[in-house]
């Protein structure tokens, strides 16, 4: 079965290789270090220093195995490929809550960097997936797990303007 790629936009990557070089050239070190300062205080059964230092490599090493995994299959999407006429994966968007009657805005990203706090959803989350394809006036109907919901779409703006 092949592996479902990982979408990204060009600046998801930069953060997660970013992230993934931090890890392994910096954190790395530290937590090594923090480990050989932990082993030189002696007993390691009872050295809670020692004990949280290796939780926290094993946290790293997590980490960077999860981003190479993430990295490994990965599909960017070019900002240059992002056009404002229709929403895609990229674009930026404020839409009209029909139900609350208030604005929202929201870049469309991939799974992966999805992250609803910062305004980025999913291509693959209810709302998304209705705003894929959505040219600035359109009105789509989102059917969730909550119920249907109905957004206007307001605006449409590429990453590169």
């Amino acid at each position: 079965m092949e592996e479902k790629k990982n979408i990204l936009t060009r600046e998801g990557l930069k953060r997660y290789e970013d992230e993934l070089h931090e890890l392994k050239v910096v954190r790395r070190k530290e937590v090594a270090q923090k480990i050989k300062e932990a082993r030189e205080q002696g007993d390691l059964s009872e050295n809670a220093e020692y004990d949280a230092a290796k939780d926290e490599q094993r946290d790293i090493e997590a980490r960077i195995e999860e981003l190479e995994k993430i990295l490994k299959n990965v599909e960017v999407v070019d900002d240059e490929d992002v056009t404002a006429d229709r929403v895609m994966i990229g674009s930026k968007i404020v839409i009209f809550d029909m139900e609350f009657s208030e604005k929202l805005s929201y870049k469309i990203v991939g799974s992966t960097e999805a992250n609803s706090i910062k305004g980025k959803i999913s291509n693959e989350s209810p709302v998304g997936k209705a705003l894929i394809g959505a040219h600035v006036g359109d009105v789509v109907t989102v059917h969730s797990p909550a119920g249907e919901s109905q957004y206007r779409v307001l605006e449409i703006t590429a990453p590169n303007k």
